[in-house]
């Protein structure tokens, strides 16, 4: 009973050796892990290096056991977490108590994908092997190609090459590719089967007045190889050449042949050959299908995050781009406004810097850089946003109007993320409303205390709305109702938000329009605690 249940968990698939070495390895390592992070000070992250015990096991561990281990660790992991932290309130240590139970859950989740993935190509090679099988089987017992020829002149030709001196048929063949020809042209056909004639695509009248010559693919090397191999003494040849059949169809075949000891001999050697075309497009098909494979799921990491940074980034660039127009407008004049130019060149210099922020901002998401938060005016930020979009606002005629709160509202965050999903919220109420009156076209931004924990940032328009049926996938990643849109804002404002402990909660206004509401704690979540 005990060992039909560790079969249930253990997968054999190494050497005993190997799987007690990791399983020792696996478990100091947990050991480890569990007393650090249980039984010193060391605040962080610790348990996150349950995932390697995991990684350690998972080769030798079956689907269940996988599970299995990860379940421990996370129970090792609330063990530690309970024994160091108790009940109490302790938003720090909980949050890395969610980051290691999450690390967990997706390596095992990983895993277990990794070993369906696994389990597939395993089927998939068995399923390989058997068609091998089958394909030996009648090769070793079906009907075969074979011919009897005479390679006797061919073979005396070569050897009055090599008594004149040549030592290399290959060296020898650069300067004088026409040895080739000759040398097939020399090969004559004394017998054939059935098979035979029907390879190269039922020869009428047969080949024993035939040459070969008419059938070798030009400038196919395997004919060289043979040539050499024969030139060399060798008494076995097997390879790979291309075949003309009487249609004109290139057929790749497996031909070998064995050599007599005897010269004489020569004039009637066995040659057998197997049409492997179909076989050989199959494997490249594979091939060409593993390579696609592979280059998408590169493709899909790389998309992602070209789609988030090419939608951030596409604002600033923009703005960059009228305000460069309009420096050249200024400059044109007679006599130029350099007024009007400095202004130009300063709110170039600005979203320059702003799209620089942007990447930096992204960059140091991606390789956990610190990123410390400042005190941010939000009043300050809006007329910041109304500056930066100015242009936006006159080409659609949209007013832009502020609600101030009824005192300052300061919060700690990292100014950029904030302005950024301002800026998304802001455009997306723009373009809201291109097809609405124009006399209609306002944007309200409001603030407002919410309470001594947070403020709120609310941005209306007064377009159509949200849709039912776009309000349930409104923050899903590559969803979108713009026919150019690629569906990235809301979900990339969404995540920002919440990673610094706020909120964007979108709805219908009662009296019309669409209104996202930003909730944004006033302090920096590890600073309030």
């Amino acid at each position: 009973m005990g060992s039909a249940f560790v079969s249930k968990l253990i997968n054999r698939r190494g050497t005993l050796s190997h799987e007690i070495t990791l399983g020792l390895i696996a478990l100091v390592l947990a050991a480890t892990v569990l007393y650090v992070d249980a039984f010193t000070e060391i605040e962080s992250a610790i348990a996150v290096l349950y995932v390697i015990v995991l990684l350690l096991s998972a080769e030798m561990l079956t689907r269940l056991g996988t599970t299995l281990l990860a379940v421990i660790c996370a129970g090792l992991t609330l063990f530690a977490y309970l024994y160091s932290h108790g009940l109490g309130e302790n938003v720090p240590a909980q949050l890395r108590l969610a980051v290691s139970l999450a690390a967990i859950t997706i390596t095992c989740a990983l895993i277990l994908r990794n070993e369906t993935a696994r389990v597939g190509l395993i089927e998939a090679n068995l399923h390989l092997r058997d068609s091998e099988t089958r394909y030996r089987y009648i090769f070793e017992h079906s009907r075969i190609a074979l011919w009897e020829r005479d390679y006797s002149a061919v073979r005396a030709f070569l050897m009055s090459l090599k008594a004149e001196g040549v030592s290399d048929l290959k060296d020898y063949y650069r300067t004088n590719p026409g040895v080739i020809a000759t040398c097939t042209g020399l090969i004559r056909t004394i017998a054939s089967n059935d098979a035979a004639l029907e390879l190269l695509g039922h020869v009428a009248d047969g080949l024993p007045s035939r040459a070969m010559r008419r059938y070798i693919a030009p400038d196919d090397d395997t004919f060289l190889d043979l040539m050499n191999a024969i030139f060399r003494g060798e008494r076995h040849f097997e390879g790979k050449g291309n075949l003309i059949a009487e249609n004109g169809e290139t057929r790749l075949v497996i031909m070998s042949m064995s050599f007599p000891e005897d010269p004489a001999a020569f004039n009637r050697v066995v040659v057998g050959m197997v049409d492997i075309t179909q076989r050989e497009m199959m494997q490249k098909a594979i091939r060409e299908a593993q390579d696609e494979l592979a280059r998408a799921a590169r493709a899909a990491t790389v998309g992602t995050l070209s789609a988030s940074l090419a939608h951030e980034l596409n604002q600033p660039l923009g703005a960059i781009v009228v305000n460069a127009q309009t420096l050249l407008r200024w400059l044109n004049r007679e006599p130029p406004d350099l007024a009007a130019v400095r202004r130009s060149a300063e709110r170039i210099i600005r979203d320059s810097q702003r799209a620089s922020e942007i990447i930096h901002n992204t960059r140091s998401m991606l390789t956990q850089a610190d990123r410390t938060p400042e005190q941010v005016d939000l009043e300050a930020l809006v007329e910041e946003t109304r500056a930066l979009m100015e242009h936006d606002f006159q080409r659609d005629m949209v007013d832009f109007d502020v609600a101030p709160a009824e005192g300052p509202l300061t919060v700690k965050a990292i100014r950029i993320e904030l302005q950024q999903v301002l800026i998304n919220l802001v455009t997306n109420a723009v373009q809201a409303m291109r097809e609405t009156a124009i006399d209609r076209r306002k944007i309200l931004v409001s603030l407002a205390r919410k309470d001594d924990i947070f403020v709120t940032l609310s941005v209306r328009d007064f377009g159509p709305g949200i849709s039912e049926e776009a309000m349930a996938k409104l923050f899903t990643p590559f969803f979108t109702t713009k026919p150019s849109g690629m569906g990235m804002g809301l979900s990339i404002c969404r995540s920002t938000l919440e990673a610094g402990g706020g909120q964007l909660i979108a709805g219908n206004h009662p009296e019309g329009g669409a209104i996202f509401e930003m909730i944004i704690p006033i302090e920096d979540e590890h600073d309030r605690h």
